[in-house]
């Protein structure tokens, strides 16, 4: 799979297939269900299937002050597409010459001239040019005038909601990452940088990874199961998110014990998925105390993790 980051880098071997249009921010079951069509359609056709996407989110230029934390960064956005089989993903610079392109004029350059598109797939509540004036029914007005195929994907709907990324937010934002990813294709993931922390997970038994700069949609504060994904593999984590109120501390902070790693990981990266909540985060009357819990949820994330197919 490729990812590529202009329109400029397109090579003929990507152009004249399947084409679709969106953020697909948290790549979820719905965006699987659209991704599904698409890579069919390419492969009737003998051509790509290839996702037009955004980055950053035109919200972020447009209204930054409503525009939500993602859930996804752009490579992790492209891998996860490519799992579900995506042969290219232009995640394209977001400006505002892209926002200012009608949605006549988005059609004309972007899906005709770049992509060459032969087959769109959308799902029924696309929207696409200057101040979304384009939807579903303009989009079918423009293809059967150019004769491009349009295949039009209905909602997934789970538990009698419609699946959509602002869904997964809320769930996501409430601590309720396992039934996040009932509607994700893959745990719901952070990364960050690991940073030196007080060292105090040491001292108690349970060394600790300090995640800084996390980039998107934290989790409610508690303590989670889940894994870590670093350079050297991958383990168990239990995640402490959020202030340490039994030493005094009401800062938020990312910890996670990594259950089996020695060794540093000191100013590397790391990614975490998480798993479920296993409780919420509250002050022990003792260290004793503490470090029994750390115990018990140390052996609840790795159960958890040993669980994950």
């Amino acid at each position: 799979m490729k990812l590529l980051r202009d329109l400029s880098e397109l090579t003929p071997d990507l152009r004249g297939g399947a084409v679709t249009v969106g953020n697909f921010d948290g790549v979820h079951r719905g965006h699987a269900r659209i991704v599904e069509r698409l890579v069919a359609e390419a492969r009737s056709l003998g051509g790509p299937a290839v996702v037009f996407t955004f980055d950053p989110h035109p919200v972020r230029i447009l209204r930054p002050d409503r525009s939500p934390p993602p859930l996804t960064w752009t490579d992790r956005k492209a891998e996860l597409l490519a799992g579900l089989g995506v042969d290219a993903v232009v995640a394209y610079p977001t400006d505002e010459a892209l926002l200012r392109l009608t949605a006549r004029e988005f059609f004309d350059e972007i899906l005709l001239r770049q992509l060459q598109a032969k087959s769109l797939v959308e799902g029924v509540n696309f929207f696409f040019g200057h101040d979304r004036q384009g939807n579903i029914e303009r989009l079918r007005e423009f293809s059967r005038e150019a004769g491009v195929a349009l295949h039009v994907v209905p909602a997934l709907v789970i538990d009698g909601e419609v699946v959509s990324s602002s869904r997964v937010r809320r769930l996501v934002a409430s601590g309720d990452v396992a039934a996040a990813a009932r509607l994700l294709t893959h745990p719901y993931r952070i990364r960050g940088m690991v940073t030196h922390g007080a060292g105090r997970g040491v001292k108690l038994g349970f060394p600790t990874a300090n995640v800084d700069a996390v980039d998107t949609l934290l989790p409610a504060a508690g303590v989670y199961a889940g894994i870590g994904h670093g350079q050297g593999g991958q383990w168990p984590a239990a995640i402490n998110l959020g202030p340490n109120p039994t030493f005094g501390e009401s800062a938020l902070k990312v910890e996670a014990h990594l259950v089996g790693f020695s060794g540093q990981l000191h100013g590397q990266p790391l990614e975490l998925d998480f798993l479920k909540r296993l409780r919420e985060v509250r002050t022990f009357p003792s260290v004793e105390a503490l470090k029994e819990q750390l115990a018990r949820d140390v052996a609840d994330a790795n159960e958890a993790a040993r669980r994950i197919p």
